[in-house]
């Protein structure tokens, strides 16, 4: 998923990954043009996955 997609459907995604994971908080999933990277970060922390999983889950969402 390209950076301008996720952008453009983050809120859908955002409530989908909630409605998933009850323990995501909204500071994990803030989304912020240019932190990807760190946005990845919190959430591997918190799910225990890699970045990789987590991309891919995020792409069939």
């Amino acid at each position: 998923m390209s950076k301008l997609q996720l952008k453009g459907t983050w809120l859908e995604i955002k409530g989908k990954l909630k409605q998933k994971y009850a323990k995501l908080t909204d500071d994990d999933l803030t989304y912020m043009e240019g932190k990807e990277e760190e946005m990845l970060g919190r959430l591997q922390k918190r799910l225990g996955r890699t970045k990789d999983q987590i991309r891919k889950e995020i792409a069939t969402l």
